[in-house]
């Protein structure tokens, strides 16, 4: 059984530049990767693969019946690989109510949890799918009963994803039992991007090589995945946002964010945002 590498985030904190970059790593090639054919994929919480996996149509299914298999169809797929699988994923790391994890060890290789300064992630996250409201989005980063896809009133193309607030998500992988956990600082893929990005290589067991991991930086370059989008489009765009990669800096809350919804977001994380060094002794944040 080859297990899976999962790649872990709340949404809008690096996992597709993750991603883009393990693809162009692996691929070694001599041209940027296709940004619509990317190592992760399909993310962990697709129906059509659950589908396919328990041979029954999850549309007819609760969502707690379908939160019952998925632990079982990890497995399956760890069992049947052939090779190690890169998985995205957005759920947090939750439990059954029987104990199980969603995630189960046994399926598991590691996990990389990319986290970013919340204060970006509530920007680009009201971009790519609130249509910018950013008060509505600073809420729901605080809300421990948010996900994705939990409504019965649509069937959408992937699962509910319990995402639980910010800080519990990034809590929940990051001390996950049972499992090897490296955190990923989106700025330190900004600022150091070679030895953030090498950390990332070894910790997954590939290899060592720093021209090659060199070459696959160079290769998901922004400005490079942005002229691909521009040109073919990006399949993981959201239906409601111009463009999936929009600007990717750190920092950029300053100029969106207005001062209460900003104070919000510190008040509601400042404990998680203490301890990945978002927030200075003073309270004041870092980038």
């Amino acid at each position: 059984m080859k297990a899976i590498v999962w790649l872990a985030s709340y949404p809008k904190s690096g996992n597709t530049w993750f991603r883009t970059f393990l693809t162009n790593f692996l691929l070694n090639g001599d041209k940027p990767a296709d940004i619509n054919h990317l190592e992760g994929g399909p993310i962990a919480s697709a129906r059509p693969p659950f589908d396919e996996a328990v041979g029954y149509d999850s549309g007819e299914m609760t969502f707690d019946e379908i939160d019952h298999l998925r632990p079982e169809v990890y497995l399956h797929q760890a069992h049947h690989a052939k090779e190690t699988q890169y998985c995205k994923i957005h759920d947090a790391y939750t439990f059954l109510p029987d104990g199980r994890s969603l995630i189960p060890a046994a399926a598991t290789a590691c996990a990389l949890y990319f986290i970013r300064n919340p204060l970006d992630v509530a920007v680009s996250f009201a971009y790519h799918g609130a249509h910018n409201r950013f008060g509505r989005m600073v809420n729901r980063m605080g809300n421990n009963e948010n996900s994705f896809c939990g409504t019965d009133a649509t069937e959408t193309m992937q699962l509910r994803q319990k995402l639980l607030s910010w800080s519990n998500h990034a809590k929940s992988w990051i001390d996950a039992p049972g499992i090897r956990v490296l955190p990923i600082r989106y700025e330190d893929m900004k600022l150091h991007p070679q030895k953030t990005f090498g950390a990332a290589i070894r910790f997954a067991g590939l290899p060592d090589d720093s021209a090659r991991i060199a070459k696959a930086i160079r290769f998901s370059d922004f400005k490079e995945v942005q002229i691909q989008e521009q040109k073919t489009g990006f399949g993981e765009r959201s239906p409601g946002a111009k463009s999936f990669f929009r600007k990717g800096e750190a920092g950029a809350w300053r100029e969106s964010l207005k001062p209460k919804h900003a104070a919000k977001i510190i008040r509601d994380h400042h404990e998680m945002m203490h301890r990945f060094g978002y927030l200075d002794d003073n309270n004041e944040p870092v980038f």
